[in-house]
């Protein structure tokens, strides 16, 4: 059985921001070959970009890279109706996501201007899957994972400003206050927001503050969100890579069978300056060539029902009530 993979946080998108970068380059993880080998039919290219002067630049550029990459003639733009067309069998299906919210309005600007920018990057894409309000540290919008800050009154008016929009949350870098702000203030409003944490893993099983606590992990389970597993060292286990399956056995312990997802977080790292960290994935880990296997020893110790609903059919589910 060839079983469809779908990825939810890659960031390819940022890589080609440089000069030298190709869609080709066996580098990065989530490169052409690595995405074809993996039999990958949905992956979510972010727009990344870290809180400073020049963010917006950042994001708006990624947004143009992702509109040329639906026109070239291995991607298209996936949605629920077309990823099992013929002419899509052997193309890379993507969407769009917003990492960081500083991508579409940094610091100094007004809320104006920067919503005009995000209409732009959304212009350029044709939809945003999800947006990730903070990355590593702390926006005008709220605090990232390395921070404590909670909702600040600019996310208020983001969260607003999403709503009835078909985008989802992503939490894959809040701190945890803020994520409770951001689930406090969804259901006071009364929206119907889904969230996801697109790239985490389960803190009970591996301490970083990039790693869900128990109470957030089962919240997004209980909003029929996902939980994209991450496979960087640092957020598996540092020495062991069968941890791996410890955090899938986790998230079901939680309750999370229907929220389980890949979310691998293929990045450029080999100029990253903190050298102790790399290589940052396992061999067993090192590209999306590697679903294949993992599949087969997902379904090898647990069982093909739930590696169908990791591989893809989870995600799937989450997009139809998504879009719907």
């Amino acid at each position: 059985m060839n079983v469809i993979n779908i990825d939810l946080h890659c960031d390819l998108l940022y890589y080609l921001l440089r000069s030298d970068a190709t869609l080709d380059d066996r580098e990065i993880g989530c490169s052409l070959p690595y995405l074809q080998d993996g039999n990958v039919k949905l992956q979510i290219m972010a727009m990344y970009a870290g809180t400073g002067a020049d963010s917006t630049v950042y994001g708006v550029k990624q947004s143009e890279l992702f509109s040329n990459l639906i026109k070239n003639e291995n991607f298209f733009l996936f949605n629920q109706d077309n990823y099992e067309a013929a002419d899509n069998k052997n193309r890379i299906g993507v969407l769009a996501s917003i990492e960081n919210a500083s991508a579409f309005c940094n610091e100094s600007q007004s809320l104006d201007s920067g919503f005009k920018n995000l209409e732009t990057i959304i212009e350029n894409v044709e939809k945003v899957f999800y947006i990730g309000i903070t990355h590593h540290l702390e926006n005008r919008f709220g605090g990232g994972n390395n921070a404590t800050a909670g909702l600040k009154d600019d996310g208020k008016v983001l969260i607003d400003y999403i709503a009835g929009r078909k985008i989802a949350i992503d939490l894959a870098h809040t701190s945890d206050q803020l994520a409770y702000d951001i689930f406090n203030y969804i259901d006071q409003r009364n929206y119907t927001i889904p969230v996801l944490a697109s790239h985490s893993n389960y803190r009970s099983v591996y301490k970083n503050n990039r790693n869900l606590p128990d109470e957030l992990a089962k919240e997004v389970i209980n909003r029929k969100g996902l939980i994209g597993l991450n496979f960087i060292k640092d957020y598996v286990d540092d020495s062991n890579p069968e941890r791996i399956y410890e955090h899938i056995q986790y998230g079901l312990d939680l309750g999370g069978e229907d929220s389980l997802a890949y979310g691998a977080d293929y990045f450029y790292w080999k100029d990253h300056p903190d050298t102790s960290r790399h290589p940052f994935f396992f061999p067993e880990h090192a590209n999306a060539s590697v679903y294949p296997p993992l599949n087969k020893e997902i379904e090898k110790r647990f069982s093909s029902d739930l590696m169908e609903k990791i591989s893809h059919k989870n995600v799937l589910n989450f997009i139809e009530n998504l879009y719907k």
